[in-house]
């Protein structure tokens, strides 16, 4: 039997240094062995220190790219990131009604490595009102999650998990706490559905560069969730990958600041 090749979509904003983004979604895609397809949300200026510049694009522009791939492709899954204004979302919402898509991996990227602001304050009430009802799985760091539920950034799993629950009753289908943002020798990940709640954890790799690793770790479990059977499956794999990429990441030269992770450890 022919082994069926799969299609995913990253809807997201630009990085041109290659870390982040849709160039670190393609390259995840691309790594991982799916086919990658792309819909920009916002052409942004930002390199290894920070994000100097934003341009959001159009509504029209954003609806004419989405219709582009919909109308043509069919798409396996779906990973949102960078989507930084109100009138993107609406597009990105109305869309994924008109072309549903098995599986949605939603990002929700707010602020860069440096703390740069890369989500208006108004869009974050239509995330919660229209995006998370549509999302298969929605994975936000700490400081995101604590800035959705309005509340304080949580400090140890317990509280983890308590806003992962919260986040899970806004109508997404099952959340990842990241817990990178915790101290201590390892990095873990919870996985919070309505049956259960399981913690997945790597050892802390000892790296200044982490640049894209959220958007890589999202577009993974988009490109490796048509595999499994569930998202803890696929959260396992993807997890174990990042980590291995993160380890990796010091055998490249890739500007003055924070590095990106290395995306093509296993081949080169």
């Amino acid at each position: 039997m022919t082994k069926r090749n799969y299609n995913i979509l990253s809807i997201a904003g630009t990085d041109p240094s290659g870390g982040a983004g849709i160039q670190a979604d393609l390259k995840t895609f691309s790594a991982l062995g799916v086919y990658g397809t792309a819909v920009i949300t916002a052409i942004v200026a930002q390199n290894t220190q920070g994000v100097q510049f934003i341009s959001p694009v159009s509504s029209r522009c954003l609806t004419e790219q989405l219709d582009s791939v919909l109308s043509d492709v069919h798409i396996d899954s779906v990973k949102i990131g960078m989507l930084h204004r109100a009138n993107i979302i609406h597009v990105i919402a109305e869309k994924l009604i008109e072309f549903p898509i098995p599986w949605v991996v939603l990002d929700p990227v707010m602020m860069a490595k440096n703390g740069n602001t890369l989500l208006d304050k108004d869009a974050i009430f239509l995330i919660k009102e229209m995006l998370l009802p549509l999302v298969s799985i929605l994975t936000p760091n700490l400081p995101e999650a604590a800035i959705l539920l309005g509340c304080n950034i949580a400090k140890n799993e317990i509280q983890m998990c308590q806003q992962g629950r919260q986040l899970l009753d806004l109508g997404c289908q099952a959340v990842v706490m990241k817990g990178g943002h915790l101290p201590g020798s390892l990095s873990p990940d919870w996985l919070i559905t309505a049956h259960k709640e399981r913690c997945f954890s790597t050892p802390r790799v000892n790296t200044p560069h982490t640049h894209g690793t959220g958007c890589t770790l999202s577009a993974a479990l988009a490109a490796k969730r048509p595999y499994f059977e569930d998202w803890s499956q696929t959260l396992k794999f993807s997890k174990e990958w990042l980590y291995r990429a993160l380890s990796h990441s010091g055998n490249l030269s890739v500007g003055k600041g924070i590095g990106p992770i290395h995306h093509f450890h296993e081949w080169w």
